[in-house]
Parts: C-alpha cells; sequence; structure tokens
C-alpha cells in the first residue's frame, strides 16, 4: 500500500490555504453571458460583475469563485469585516493596462472596485495617465506586471507611481507580479549592466513606497531596492494543483532544468512528499540558446515534474524534457510561474513532449492556446497579500 500511496502535502500548506489558490482549468459555478459582460453566479459565493469579457483557456474560464463557506477559519471574519467596511477603507487598488482581467480577480478576491484611472497613448507613442479619484492620504497598490512589451509595461508603471506621488498618496505599492529585467541580475561577462538593479533603482526614484513581487528570478534582486519587498512565492499554487491529481508519491521526481534552479526545485520537491530530485546539466552558448549535456539522478519509470521560474522560448525546458524521455521517464509535466511564451515557445510546448504544461497568470494567457496548457490563477493569493500588508500584518506567515 506504501507504493501506491497517493500524493500527500504538508497538513498546514494547503488545506487551510486551499480557498486561496483557484485553478483555471476548473469549473466555478455557472456563467451567464449578457452582451459585453460576463456574470459569474455560485450558490453561497461571491458574485463578480466584470467589466470586460472573461478570457478562456482550453475553452475553461479563468476567473475564480470564492465562497465564504471555503475560505479558512482564520480568513472568514477579516474578510466579512472588510467586505463591509470596504466603502471607509483608505485602500485604493488601481490596474495598469498589462494584466487588467488578473487585477479584476484580485479586487473581486478583495471586495473592492478597481480605482479609475485613464491611461491612453499619444501618436507618438507617448503614454498618458490620469487618476479619475482622490487618493489623498490613502494606502495605493498598482498592479501592473512588466511583461512584454516590458519597456511599455515598464515606463506606464512609473508614469503611474508618479501620478499618484502628485496626487499625495499616503503609501504606494508596486504590485508587480512579473519582474521583467530580473534575469540581468549579474554580470556573467565583462562591461555589462546589471539592469535588474537600474530598474529598481528607476522604480524607487519614481516614488514607490514598497514593492510586491512575486517569485523573482533570483532573490538577491529585492536587494536591488532600496525600498521594502514582499516576495511572494507562487509555487503553492501549483503544488495544490499537483496534490488534487493524486499522482502516486513513489512515482514522482522533479527535475530542475538546470543547475542555477536547484535550491527552487528542492524547495519544491520538500513539499511534494520530499520527492526525490533530478537535474538537468545544460551549456548555454548564447542569450535563448541552450543545449542539453548530462542528467544527473534516476527519472526511469517516473513522472518528472520540472520546475522553472519562467519559460521563455522554452528551449531549456524542451530540451531537458527530452532528456528526460531518453533516460526512461513516464510522463513529464512543466510547472512556471511566469509565461513569457515568446515564439517559438508554443510549437515547443505544444510538441506533445509535455504530459501538461501548467503556469500561472501573473503574465496574460498567451492568445495561442494548446490543449497541454493549464492556466492557475494567483489572484487569491495577491489579494490576502496586500489586505496583509495594508493591515500591517505578516506576510510569511501565510506560507507556513
Amino acid at each position: 500500500m506504501d507504493s501506491m500511496a497517493a500524493l500527500t502535502l504538508p497538513s498546514y500548506s494547503f488545506s487551510s490555504l486551499s480557498s486561496l489558490f483557484s485553478v483555471a482549468s476548473f469549473d466555478h459555478g455557472a456563467f451567464v453571458s449578457n452582451d459585453s459582460r460576463i456574470r459569474m453566479c455560485s450558490t453561497g459565493g461571491v458574485r463578480c460583475d466584470l467589466s470586460e469579457s472573461l478570457k478562456h483557456v482550453n475553452g475553461k474560464p479563468t476567473i475564480p469563485i470564492v465562497t465564504e463557506r471555503t475560505l479558512p477559519k482564520f480568513m472568514e471574519s477579516a474578510r466579512m469585516e472588510k467586505i463591509v467596511n470596504r466603502s471607509s477603507t483608505r485602500l485604493k487598488l488601481f490596474s495598469g493596462s498589462a494584466n487588467r482581467l488578473l487585477s479584476q480577480e484580485i479586487a473581486c478576491y478583495m471586495g473592492l472596485e478597481l480605482g479609475k484611472i485613464n491611461i491612453k497613448r499619444f501618436a507618438d507613442g507617448e503614454i498618458y495617465v490620469q487618476l479619475q479619484e482622490s487618493v489623498r492620504g490613502c494606502d495605493v497598490f498598482l498592479v501592473q506586471p512588466t511583461c512584454p512589451p516590458a519597456n511599455e509595461n515598464l515606463m506606464e508603471l512609473l508614469i503611474m507611481i508618479d501620478a499618484c506621488r502628485r496626487a499625495s498618496a499616503k503609501n504606494i505599492t508596486a504590485v508587480i507580479p512579473y519582474f521583467g529585467y530580473a534575469r540581468a541580475d549579474r554580470k556573467t561577462q565583462g562591461r555589462e549592466s546589471i539592469a535588474a538593479k537600474l530598474v529598481a533603482n528607476i522604480i524607487t526614484e519614481a516614488g514607490a513606497n514598497r514593492v510586491l513581487a512575486c517569485d523573482l528570478h533570483s532573490g538577491q534582486s529585492m536587494g536591488y531596492f532600496d525600498i521594502s519587498v514582499d516576495h511572494v512565492n507562487c509555487h503553492p499554487v501549483i503544488l495544490d494543483y499537483l496534490a488534487s491529481k493524486r499522482i502516486c508519491s513513489g512515482d514522482l521526481v522533479v527535475v530542475s532544468p538546470d543547475v542555477g534552479g536547484v535550491a527552487r526545485a528542492r524547495a519544491f520537491a520538500k513539499k511534494l512528499s520530499d520527492a526525490p530530485l533530478a537535474i538537468v546539466d545544460k551549456r548555454r552558448h548564447g542569450h535563448n540558446v541552450a543545449e542539453v549535456m548530462n542528467l544527473i539522478g534516476d527519472v526511469k519509470g517516473k513522472v518528472a515534474v520540472m520546475v522553472d521560474d519562467m519559460i521563455d522560448t522554452a528551449g531549456t525546458i524542451t530540451k531537458g524534457a527530452e532528456l528526460l524521455h531518453q533516460e526512461g521517464a513516464r510522463e513529464v509535466y512543466a510547472c512556471c510561474s511566469h509565461a513569457v511564451f515568446s515564439p517559438p515557445a508554443i510549437e515547443r510546448l505544444s510538441s506533445g513532449i509535455f504530459q501538461e504544461v501548467i503556469v500561472t497568470n501573473t503574465i496574460p494567457a498567451p492568445k495561442t492556446h494548446f490543449p497541454q496548457l493549464t492556466v492557475l490563477s494567483i489572484a487569491n493569493l495577491m489579494g490576502e497579500t496586500i489586505w496583509r500588508v495594508h493591515d500591517d500584518c505578516s506576510v510569511s506567515s501565510i506560507f507556513l
């Protein structure tokens, strides 16, 4: 019976936090279309009316329904109190144009309305931002990932921060689900820039008081900021989903696609019933070009779960998956927080080499979908983190 035992996770990790994490490929309640608006209904749940149509992944909606009876007990009373008193709160939540759907999901979980903001482009490409409501003395949170086009979205975030600062906001928190330029965090050759530090300086100088980021490429990036940084780990969302698949723990192996991701994969494996670890050794000959050389560890007859912080062109993770199949892996899952999916990532990931590609919605889901893609929503996790930052409560206790 031990060899066939289902995958188990530490009881503190997900049984009490399952309502924080929602899976895009699950069906939550009934969805009724009404012209350009979509209304979501669930018995005994929270109803969210969205101002724009839902996007779908594999034909399934990505917006979660949060029901009060499924919330952990330590969150129920606090969240209900916040919903009742939201008209008097000094918390303001604004969205940039990079990932408005995620911002709407976060607002839905928090029981708030997104702040009114006018963002437009002039004919020459310049960005114009105007807040259309007062933020004087407020705790303002600006949700804007710096995903592609990275420079455009970064500049928009900076102008939003500047607008809030000039409107006398008390505190400005830049909520950056995906932090662009994070890979340029050190010098690997002479005469290179460390763009991650430069971007951190620019965000600070623009007027941000705090940064809330998800799964930074490397932990040292937090030290590049001269302001407070709250780092949110998206892995519990993915772990919760993998636990629902009931994979036998004896068949599981966690794989790091490169040596640099070993610490990340080890922490992930520890939460997956302390699964064994394998490492793909690769040699990179240029940016976005990878060549697999060797495999450290045993994957024969195993279900391999490859874990990385992002998938860009999918060269590294695809070559790694090919090697795993050559070494006898039964199935290969690809998991990451940030689905950058630069061409030709879609073609590589949809080639059939992966059983499933599991990502989160820190970046908007790609317009071209494929059957293996599953998008998990981090909205509830982000919403709870924002409440805790606003209330000066512990953020790290969410992950304990």
